[in-house]
């Protein structure tokens, strides 16, 4: 007899199953079914009145429980969805109540490409979702199968889109989450959809807008979207032209992917032509540097704002703001993010709506206008300039941003799965999110070398006593690895995001470097000024 509350693994490699009951309360008891799984020879449920009741499983699963669910719990078939051939569509959850009621409800199945921090945020609060039976992530790594948020499957080739669409059909996977902007460039997310598997994240005609700078700075110049002044070019010596007519200070783009290091904010004259040799004539960004985007330096504090989109309408999160720089201070050279905090002060409500209605909006209107619409998670850095106190739009990403989607996941407190399923379906009309009060920060430990050469294979130890400091601490993994002997070890750049949530931004960050300082490994470094804009500098030296 399987225990309850305790999850199983049902006979056959990859087939999951929970048979669970809840415990804090007498009131109901649940049985969850699985689609497509291979299930035991025989199948138990504790009903209300706390008899026990055996029942032999036929071939097929659904169908060989259709008795037990008819006679036992009083539910007819054609109230469950089923497909001509007798086959649940996803995996649906049987509820009964002490006082005879009984509720059939729909679970499912979610997989997360990716296997990153962002991705392992995502894995955690869907893991948490109501609505969400399995959570399964690809590659994923080790520090998110270890964590129990998600199950990894390694061998999964995410590029091939084929064998991901088959690993979808044989495990019954009713949402794919994608969290890189690699796969949906590449069409997964087309590939997916022409399957009919509902995929959140854009198609890779609309992921351009983070593929190309060149298109997102074009789309902005056509549609009136605040943006910073700019010019494109291919040629070294007519960028370098413009760039001395301009003046320094002034910003230098790849236009394609360059993994968050394709943009140089050059102080300097002799800095900036640097920054075109190495993309037009040394190639270092390869065919993503074959093209430039030079723009006008904008003064004032960065600030990141999501919004989630079903292709016509658009629901905001809650703001974030992340620190680019390497070093204390904002000092050093560009990475993908050592640190983010949420909610961002700078951004009000007020600001807020601006966005929405200068930015948000009038993008996700042209980008259907150009035929191309855009479902997923729209992330515009912006800039709220010093002089005039308005945003202007940086650049866009189609997908989560790494680390804010960490704090963001942090706070959530809405079912996730549901949410994103509802963008699926163009459904967000009238789709409010929930938030917890208080503050989340997030600190970014990385390899020593990073964002330049670094080594790989440095052990990391204590990250259980980092994550016991406090309830709200997280330890999401971004680039870990087991050894031999089983210890965690850095195979990456950005490693471990440190996530913690407290009453408010003060003591999110007491939190979270109490848990960084718990943490032991050699190999790494973290900036010790998260949130110094949001915070007194007394607090933030302290």
């Amino acid at each position: 007899m399987v225990s309850f509350a305790a999850r199983v693994h049902l006979i056959g490699a990859s087939t999951f199953g929970y048979y669970s009951s809840s415990e804090h309360t007498s009131r109901m008891r649940t049985v969850f079914f699985p689609q497509n799984a291979k299930p035991p020879n025989m199948a138990s449920f504790l009903l209300p009145d706390s008899k026990m009741t055996n029942c032999s499983v036929g071939r097929n699963f659904v169908m060989g429980h259709s008795k037990v669910l008819s006679e036992v719990f009083g539910i007819h078939l054609r109230r469950m969805n089923l497909t001509a051939e007798g086959q649940r569509k996803m995996p649906f959850v049987v509820t009964c109540a002490k006082n005879g009621d009984r509720l059939v409800e729909e679970k499912l199945i979610v997989l997360v490409i990716g296997g990153g921090g962002r991705e392992h945020a995502l894995c955690h609060v869907l893991q948490r979702s109501p609505s969400c039976a399995v959570v399964l992530c690809a590659p994923g790594n080790a520090g998110i199968s270890r964590s129990g948020d998600a199950t990894c499957i390694p061998d999964l080739d995410i590029s091939d889109s084929s064998a991901v669409i088959s690993f979808c059909q044989k495990q019954g996977v009713g949402l794919v989450v994608v969290g890189p902007e690699a796969p949906l460039i590449a069409g997964l997310a087309n590939d997916l959809l022409k399957a009919g598997i509902p995929t959140f994240g854009p198609s890779s005609e609309a992921a351009v807008l983070e593929g190309s700078k060149n298109f997102m700075k074009s789309l902005c110049s056509k549609y009136g979207i605040p943006t910073a002044k700019y010019q494109t070019f291919e040629d070294a010596a007519a960028a370098k032209q413009y760039i001395k007519e301009q003046g320094a200070p002034i910003v230098i783009k790849a236009d394609g992917l360059a993994a968050g290091k394709g943009v140089v904010v050059a102080m300097t004259l002799d800095e900036a032509y640097g920054a075109v040799d190495s993309m037009l004539v040394r190639g270092d960004f390869g065919s993503a540097g074959c093209c430039v985007v030079v723009e006008e330096y904008l003064e004032g504090e960065e600030v990141s704002f999501f919004a989630l989109v079903d292709g016509e309408n658009a629901v905001p999160l809650e703001s974030a703001q992340d620190h680019k720089r390497v070093g204390d201070g904002d000092t050093g050279p560009n990475t993908g993010g050592m640190g983010a905090y949420s909610p961002a002060p700078i951004l009000t409500k007020e600001l807020e709506s601006l966005v929405m209605e200068s930015i948000v909006l009038p993008t996700v209107k042209a980008m259907a206008a150009e035929g191309c619409k855009f479902v997923g998670v729209l992330y515009a850095g912006l800039m709220i300039e010093k002089k005039s106190g308005l945003p202007k739009l940086i650049e866009y990403n189609v997908r989560f941003g790494d680390p804010e989607c960490q704090v963001l996941m942090m706070r959530l407190e809405s079912d996730l799965a549901q949410v994103l399923l509802a963008a699926c379906r163009g459904e967000l009309t009238g789709v409010s999110l929930q938030w917890s009060p208080g503050s989340a920060m997030v600190v970014v430990m990385a390899s020593n070398g990073y964002p330049g050469p670094y080594k790989k294979g440095s052990v990391i130890s204590n990250l259980d006593k980092a994550e016991n400091i406090a309830p709200s601490v997280k330890v999401f993994h971004a680039g870990t690895a087991l050894d031999s002997d089983g210890n965690f070890v850095a195979v990456g750049g950005r490693v471990l995001g440190i996530t913690a949530h407290g009453r408010d931004l003060e003591e999110a960050r007491n939190r979270v470097y109490q848990a960084v300082e718990q943490i032991n490994w050699p190999g790494g470094f973290y900036r010790r000024d998260i949130g110094w804009r949001a915070l007194p500098k007394e607090q933030v030296s302290a």
